[in-house]
């Protein structure tokens, strides 16, 4: 059994109990989609740019206190409210999001295109490839891979790529993507799905 069927055999292992979760958390992802405001859509862009370097449960907390204050705060209360739940880098992280006000109202259209993910990367700070298919992901894009770390961990194990890379490349980051998408393939979701159910077997939870 070479090591990408070892992976597919303990991703079966959790299938069944895994699946209402990851049906549940991806239903929340296309309603986001579908019914979401332009506050909605730049509130889940900034819980992305607070997760990098940090952790998903840290920015759901966040995002849970601030909600749409990430759309009018100042930057003292932004900044404030990240240091009371524990962010590594409040500053930071508050002046990206004041930075990134200018796409309110442009969201939706942006969501309409087909691969929008390059513009993000290139536009909006603090979202790099992986956080920004993180965001996607989050209303409902079914095909970007989020290479954080734990994902990069497994692929590794499972000798699907030879090195955990310092940082990325666009060309790296869709070769690395493509990998993991023949795998999802192999196991029947889309790459959107297929990241809660890999979250699942490393952590029995489905966070976003």
């Amino acid at each position: 059994m070479n090591e990408v069927s070892k992976l597919l055999e303990e991703l079966e292992k959790i299938r069944e109990i895994a699946k209402p979760l990851v049906e549940e958390r991806w239903n929340e992802f296309e309603k986001l989609r579908k019914e979401g405001t332009e506050e909605d859509f730049f509130s889940e862009l900034s819980f992305c740019v607070l997760t990098a370097n940090w952790s998903a449960q840290g920015g759901i907390k966040a995002q849970k206190i601030i909600g749409y204050g990430f759309s009018h705060l100042t930057k003292e209360e932004l900044s404030q409210k990240l240091r009371e739940v524990g962010h590594r880098y409040p500053e930071a992280r508050a002046e990206y999001i004041i930075a990134n006000r200018w796409i309110i109202g442009r969201l939706r259209e942006l969501l309409k295109e087909d691969d929008p993910r390059e513009f993000i990367v290139k536009n909006v700070k603090g979202l790099g490839w992986k956080e920004s298919s993180h965001f996607l992901r989050n209303v409902g894009f079914t095909n970007y891979a989020i290479l954080d770390k734990h994902v990069l961990r497994i692929m590794h194990h499972y000798k699907l790529i030879d090195e955990i890379p310092k940082g990325w490349t666009k060309k790296r980051y869709l070769d690395y993507e493509e990998k993991l998408r023949n795998v999802a393939n192999d196991f029947g979701e889309h790459l959107g799905k297929f990241d809660l159910y890999l979250w699942y077997m490393i952590k029995k939870t489905v966070d976003k």
